[in-house]
């Protein structure tokens, strides 16, 4: 072989082993960017949830559950009735208050007041009126509400009972501010013994309006009913193994990840994250690391870990969810310096 032709296989040679070389710097380029190929900081098991939270909804009393008035996926509004237990002991006790309370109010009418004495009088009955009106504005929210939910009733109506109570709710405030007003007063004479046994009556009443409203479980915000776990006739209180709903605001939603504690040096706030659901192999989801909890805890989301297994919660805001849900499970990626996440 003459001196040109090695020179020539010399240069194939080189041109070929180059032409390898980038073929295989792209083939690793791409799959790095690829669904399982990126350098990632950590990566951790992870939930969807509220932005909010989940609220575990309990009852404050032992009880039976009578009604349970709502489904899962229920949209309901800040005071709305989800739950009714039993309530024969509460309904008597609130009969008995109401006759004892009339009886004192005649009792108490019969003895003539004047001046500041019947300026009270008159404001303290304004407070007792107020506050019966918002109880029974309350009652026919609850029943306009539950009649809604089986399709009984009109938005229109339920919209007008919640003005109504909102009225009411604004009456009593202003009674009750009169009344203190008054009372703050110099030269307001004492109860006389009528006027006294009426406000026992008058208190007793309130008590057991107040012990009629802990058979209700309302929603504390306007929200969704992520979860019902209560049955008609089975026994609830504060105590219960389970909640009887699970409640939240899906209006915005965030990542609730488990890191493992040797990864937490890793994790930073404002920190890029991609999220992968199993429900859709094909996407990825980008979210923002927004806290990281400073206590490390045994992991709730991966319960299968050995016992010793200690986790960090790291949470991370999700702007567009897309179709994720409350509830899913996710493989949550933290992404090393520089990167960022899938723009789609």
């Amino acid at each position: 072989m003459n001196r040109v032709a090695v020179i020539k296989l010399a240069l194939l040679a080189i041109f070929l082993s180059t032409l390898v070389a980038a073929t295989l710097g792209a083939w690793q380029l791409n799959a790095a960017e690829g669904l399982g190929e990126k350098q990632w900081r950590a990566v951790a098991p992870g939930r969807i949830e509220p932005a909010a939270g989940e609220i575990k909804l309990m009852s404050a009393i032992v009880g039976r559950v009578a009604d349970i008035l709502v489904s899962t996926n229920d949209q309901v509004f800040a005071g709305e009735l989800l739950i009714r237990l039993d309530e024969a002991d509460a309904r008597a006790r609130l009969t008995t208050a109401r006759a004892q309370f009339a009886m004192q109010k005649r009792a108490r009418n019969d003895e003539a007041v004047s001046g500041k004495a019947a300026q009270r009088r008159k404001a303290e009955d304004a407070v007792a009126d107020a506050e019966n009106a918002v109880f029974e504005a309350q009652s026919a929210l609850d029943q306009i509400a539950a009649a809604r939910h089986r399709g009984m009733a009109s938005q229109a109506a339920m919209d007008d009972a919640r003005t109504k109570l909102a009225r009411m709710q604004d009456q009593l405030r202003a009674r009750q501010m009169e009344l203190r007003k008054l009372e703050a007063q110099s030269g307001v004479p004492l109860p006389a013994q009528g006027e006294g046994q009426f406000n026992v009556a008058r208190a007793e009443l309130s008590g057991a309006q107040a012990a009629f409203e802990k058979i209700r479980i309302r929603a504390p915000t306007d929200g969704r009913v992520l979860k019902v776990n209560a049955k008609p006739g089975e026994m609830v209180g504060p105590s219960s193994a389970q909640p009887l709903l699970l409640f939240g605001d899906v209006s915005r939603l965030q990542i609730r990840a488990e890191v493992d504690e040797a990864d937490f040096t890793e994790i930073s706030l404002g920190a890029a994250v991609v999220v992968r659901a199993t429900a859709f192999p094909d996407r990825e989801f980008s979210a923002k690391v927004s806290f990281v909890s400073p206590i490390v805890g045994s992991p709730r989301i991966n319960t299968g870990k050995a016992e010793d297994t200690k986790v960090v919660e790291v949470f991370a805001e999700l702007p567009d969810p897309g179709p994720l849900a409350v509830g899913m499970k996710l493989d949550v990626y933290f992404m090393a310096e520089g990167q960022r996440g899938p723009t789609h």
